[in-house]
């Protein structure tokens, strides 16, 4: 293993999709991660199409949480599993589990318990609604809690809409990765593990951002923000004569630099603040697509650029991935996997000093099949 975390153990016993982006953010920062299937594996291996061979379970929603990852199949309600789970636990640095509030317990896996069996583990656990209050046994799917947290009352156009990934999944993730990185922190000088808690809500309102003050602050509930920011104009998608493009005026000398490009007076009446600006948008925005159609986006994009104004396309996925500015990021890794043979991934947000590498893995392993390791782990963690 390479990476800042190689010398770390990590227990995955999550499904779906928050804990697994979780576990496996912290494998692609060099840990082994073991992850913990039940006999009928993670529930998202079946979630397609599409899938990619004939057993429907290998769909690609699987694919991309899961890369750097072991699988071993324990049934844990079966006594010899779960006295091999316990061993696995006396030797792991970290376990995630994103059950039910209880549900651990009933399985003889409480915090206490496993604190111990490794009075220095870092226990993450992420739940729908928090473990604790009036709604803590809720089940916690992404659908679910963009709408109980609020982000889909922001979202869209019209209506509410649910942002296009599972935005409060990962959040959830990312906000686990976080609290365990602080927990192994703090282990280093304590030598003591513990647990760590979020939730899929909590991600939601956390991220609410300027748009949480405006009511908490403010009194104002915001509502459906669309392609544009509700607190800056011009800032968001504009038609031109052929594909809309975006442009985020975020200061006066910008907006002086959009206006000097477009042969605008940027002190015209209606328009010369932001404020102003905020309180016309629909006539800004009517005025500035009346100009940009007639030119196509190309057009507009390569003058904006030269103006310094902050512009940009509108990519589809698969521009994005073929993008060489993508891929010079280490955006894209390929694996190579046991019965798909080379594929290729979204790969690590993270990079390292000037290492060319994603997550500074130099080599990365392809999302397991189901149980694929799990001899390898009954012999590695056998009684002694």
């Amino acid at each position: 293993m390479t990476g800042p975390l190689a010398d770390l153990l990590v227990l995955d016993l999550t499904r779906a999709l928050a804990g697994p982006h979780a576990a496996m953010t912290l494998g692609d920062l060099g840990a082994r991660v073991i992850k913990i299937e039940p006999p009928n594996g993670d529930d998202s291996r079946s979630w397609g199409p599409p899938f990619m061979d004939d057993s429907e379970h290998t769909s690609t929603y699987f694919l991309s949480a899961n890369r750097n990852k072991e699988s071993v199949v324990l049934d844990l309600k079966s006594p010899e599993d779960a006295r091999l789970l316990e061993r696995m636990v006396a030797r792991a640095d970290v376990l995630m589990e994103n059950y039910r509030p209880g549900v651990l317990d009933r399985l003889g896996f409480s915090m206490d318990r496993l604190h111990e069996l490794n009075p220095r583990l870092i226990v993450l656990s992420i739940t729908g609604f928090g473990h604790d209050g009036p709604e803590a046994s809720r089940a916690g799917y992404d659908q679910i809690a963009q709408g109980e947290g609020g982000i889909m009352s922001l979202t869209g156009v019209g209506a509410p809409t649910k942002v296009g990934v599972p935005i409060g999944d990962l959040v959830a993730g990312v906000n686990g990765v976080v609290g365990v990185l602080a927990a192994l922190h703090e282990r280093a000088s304590t030598g003591r593990g513990r647990v760590v808690r979020t939730s899929l809500l909590a991600g939601m309102v956390g991220f609410h951002a300027f748009q949480g003050t405006r009511w908490t602050v403010a009194k104002e509930v915001p509502g459906l923000a669309g392609g544009h920011h509700p607190s800056i104009a011009p800032y968001g998608m504009f038609a031109t004569a052929t594909a809309p493009i975006q442009i985020a005026c975020g200061s006066e000398s910008l907006w002086r630099a959009l206006c000097g490009t477009l042969g605008w007076d940027p002190a015209v009446d209606g328009f010369a603040t932001n404020r102003e600006r905020v309180a016309n948008r629909p006539a800004l925005v009517e005025r500035l697509e009346s100009d940009f159609a007639s030119a196509p986006a190309e057009h507009w994009l390569a003058l904006l650029d030269a103006a310094g104004v902050p512009s940009g396309k509108v990519r589809t996925l698969d521009d994005v991935y073929e993008w060489e500015q993508t891929r010079s990021q280490g955006l894209v890794v390929t694996v190579d996997h046991a019965t798909l043979g080379p594929i290729e991934l979204p790969g690590s947000p993270l990079r390292f000093d000037d290492n060319a590498y994603s997550g500074a893995r130099e080599t990365h392993l392809a999302p397991p099949l189901l149980g694929e390791h799990t001899e390898a782990a009954r012999a590695e963690f056998a009684e002694a």
